[in-house]
C-alpha cells in the first residue's frame, strides 16, 4: 500500500438499496482508505455500478450511511460530496472544443478564468493532450476521448474519482493502453480512486483493493493476491482467475484426506463439521497443477484437447468419474489430444470448499 494511506477517505456504513420491494444492496460496510485504489468486481447485475452511483449521489441511498473523508454525504447533491465522475460513455459536448469541455463544469461553477486555464493546462499535461485541445470530440480517436473524459474529472480537483467501467467502449489493444495510463495518472496524482468493472484482468492489475461483490453483497475483500490465492468461498475461487480455478466433487475419507474421482489426496484440513463420506469441493488452479509419475496423491485424467498458444499450452481433460478439469503447462513437450496423464498438486496450493460454498481452512 502507499505510504499516503492511513485516512478513511470513502466510508459505507450498513448501505442498502431498494426499489420499491425489490432489494438490491444488502447492508454494505466497507472502508477505503486514502489515496488507494479499490475495484468494485463482479457480475452483470452484481450491484457494482448502483453502489458507486449511490456514493456519487446519483442514486438515493435507502438505508445506512456514506462519509467521504469524515463526512456525511449521505444526502448530499453529487456536486457538494467532493467527488468527480468518469462514465462508460465519455458524455462529451460534440460542438465544444477539447479545452471547453474540460473547463465547462468549472465555467459553470463560476471559477476565475485564470484558474481554470491553470487546471484545464495541468490535466491536458497529466493526460498529454495539449495537441488537442482545439480540437472537437469527432476529431478524436475512442482512447483520446476517455482522455478528455478523464481530463474533465481532474480538472475538479476531488477528494475521490469514481470510474464506472472507463474503458467497456474501448477495443483490446486499447484498453491494455488505456489501463496502464490509468495506473500512472493514480501513482501521479495519489488520489482516491474507485473503479467499477466486470473485467477481472482489469481488476487485478489495477487495484490495491479488491471489492467481490455478487447479488448486493460483498463476497471478499482484499488485494488481488489475496483473493486470487486465498479466496473465501467458490463463488470469489470460480470468478476471479482466467482460466478459473477447477473446482471437483470430492468426498472426505479420512482425517487430512478426500478421495477424487477414486484417488486419495491429502491436504485437506481438520474440520469438525465434516464427517468421513461427506461430500465437499476440491479447488485448484490450472497452473499449479503438475505431471506426475503415478502412485500415491496422484490422480489420472484423459487429455481432451490439447491447445497451444506460445508460452503456454492448456489441456482441457476428463477425469475418470467424468468431470473437467484445465491444466496450464509453460514448460515440457506437449501432450497430445487422448493421451492418459497422470496429476498432482502441491499440497500448499490445494484449497477445500463445504458443499454450501464456504472455504474449510
Amino acid at each position: 500500500m502507499r505510504s499516503g494511506m492511513g485516512n478513511t477517505s470513502v466510508a459505507l456504513s450498513d448501505v442498502r438499496k431498494s426499489y420499491g420491494n425489490l432489494q438490491v444492496i444488502h447492508g454494505i460496510d466497507l472502508t477505503v482508505e486514502d489515496g488507494e485504489f479499490v475495484v468494485f468486481v463482479g457480475p452483470s447485475g452484481c450491484g457494482k455500478s448502483t453502489l458507486l452511483r449511490m456514493i456519487a449521489g446519483l442514486e438515493e441511498v435507502t438505508d445506512g450511511e456514506i462519509a467521504i473523508k469524515g463526512r456525511d454525504v449521505t444526502d448530499l447533491d453529487p456536486s457538494d460530496r467532493g467527488i468527480a465522475m468518469v462514465f462508460q460513455s465519455y458524455a462529451l459536448y460534440p460542438h465544444m472544443s477539447v479545452r471547453d469541455n474540460l473547463g465547462f463544469g468549472l465555467k459553470m461553477a463560476n471559477t476565475p478564468q485564470a484558474e481554470i486555464d491553470r487546471r484545464v493546462a495541468h490535466a491536458s499535461d497529466i493526460l498529454k493532450i495539449g495537441a488537442l485541445l482545439d480540437r472537437r470530440p469527432g476529431q478524436l480517436s475512442g482512447g483520446q476521448r476517455q482522455r478528455v473524459a478523464i481530463g474533465r474529472a481532474i480538472v475538479r480537483e476531488p477528494d475521490v474519482f469514481l470510474f464506472d467501467e472507463p474503458l467497456s467502449n474501448l477495443d483490446a489493444e486499447l484498453r491494455v493502453s488505456m489501463r496502464i495510463e490509468i495506473a500512472r495518472l493514480h501513482r501521479e496524482l495519489g488520489n482516491t480512486m474507485i473503479y467499477v468493472t466486470h473485467d477481472q484482468t482489469e481488476a487485478m492489475t489495477l487495484a490495491d483493493k479488491i471489492v467481490v461483490l455478487r447479488d448486493g453483497r460483498i463476497e471478499q475483500v482484499g488485494t488481488p493476491r489475496k483473493v486470487y490465492e486465498d479466496p473465501d468461498n467458490v463463488f470469489v475461487a470460480g470468478f476471479i482467475g482466467s482460466p478459473r480455478m477447477n473446482l471437483l466433487q470430492a468426498m472426505k475419507q479420512d482425517e487430512g484426506t478426500i478421495v477424487l474421482s477414486g484417488a486419495k489426496l491429502s491436504g485437506l484440513p481438520a474440520d469438525t463439521a465434516l464427517a468421513t463420506g461427506d461430500e465437499l469441493i476440491f479447488g485448484i488452479r490450472p497452473e499449479h497443477i503438475e505431471l506426475s509419475t503415478g502412485g500415491t496423491d496422484s490422480f489420472a485424467a484423459r487429455v481432451d484437447f490439447a491447445e497451444y498458444l506460445g508460452s503456454t499450452q492448456f489441456l482441457y481433460c476428463t477425469l475418470d468419474d467424468g468431470q473437467s478439469l484445465i491444466v496450464e503447462r509453460r514448460e515440457g513437450d506437449d501432450i497430445e489430444n487422448g493421451a492418459m496423464i497422470q496429476l498432482t498438486a502441491p499440497v500448499g496450493k490445494r484449497r477445500f470448499f463445504r458443499q454450501s460454498g464456504e472455504r474449510i481452512r
